[in-house]
């Protein structure tokens, strides 16, 4: 079961390994991890389902890569209204990672620790989070700070992570994916950054591995440097 954490220390060891330059993976992900990771959400069909960049890359005659950027990938100009996109479905969902890739990606990340205690961040900024889904004490906790975000914190079962989210009616949930987690033991950290159409994982080699080749999941190894920027995808940018 989920659990706030009115004490924002235990999280406070991230902020110091963040840094490098504007769009850095290293910039949401902690640095001084083996390897990473770029988990690409998947995009809705006009038609229902869901599709990876790799099948939509197929559709507009695109090339995916780890840097590829979702507008440039669809043939838009425009990476915020996507003018002129050949992509006749929905985007990718920025700042949350549909429930589905969720529960695959926490069947991969929880074989690669030692430990089932997990720490869990969820941007402060979500206008649900009010006295409705979290408790008076919670919302006027101290803050965890990370340059540019504040966040509340939580803790329990790595498989808690799908308990973020609100009930607009007592039958409806909307699951929010954790905006940063990571166990007990820092073998690895996830986040995914609010801006981003993607969740970024940093942790030793054999995970990114199998989260490369895991099913559910279109993962793509980058450098803690990869950007991704609206304009770092230098093979389908437009002329």
């Amino acid at each position: 079961m989920l659990r706030p954490v009115l004490d924002p220390s235990p999280a406070e060891w991230i902020s110091s390994r963040l840094g490098g330059t504007f769009g850095a993976a290293s910039r949401t992900v902690p640095r001084d991890y083996a390897a990473y990771a770029r988990i690409c959400h998947p995009a809705e069909r006009d038609r229902g389902g869901w599709a990876s960049w790799s099948e939509a890359a197929a559709e507009t005659g695109r090339r995916v890569h780890g840097a590829m950027q979702w507008h440039a990938l669809v043939g838009s100009p425009d990476p915020v209204n996507l003018t002129g996109s050949l992509w006749r479905g929905s985007p990718p969902g920025r700042g949350n990672l549909p429930s589905h890739s969720l529960t695959a990606l926490l069947a991969v990340l929880g074989d690669h620790t030692s430990t089932s205690d997990t720490w869990f961040c969820l941007w402060e900024g979500y206008g649900w989070a009010d006295e409705a889904t979290l408790s008076r004490e919670q919302l006027e906790a101290p803050r965890l700070r990370h340059p540019g975000r504040d966040y509340l914190l939580f803790t329990g079962p790595l498989t808690s992570a799908t308990e973020l989210g609100w009930r607009p009616r007592p039958n409806w949930f909307e699951a929010q994916s954790p905006n940063l987690f990571w166990p007990d033991d820092r073998a690895w950290c996830a986040a995914t950054e609010i801006d981003f159409d993607s969740t970024l994982v940093a942790g030793e080699e054999a995970l990114i591995d199998a989260l490369v080749k895991a099913p559910g999941l279109e993962a793509w190894r980058i450098e803690p440097d990869t950007s991704l920027a609206a304009d770092a995808d230098r093979i389908n940018h437009l002329p």
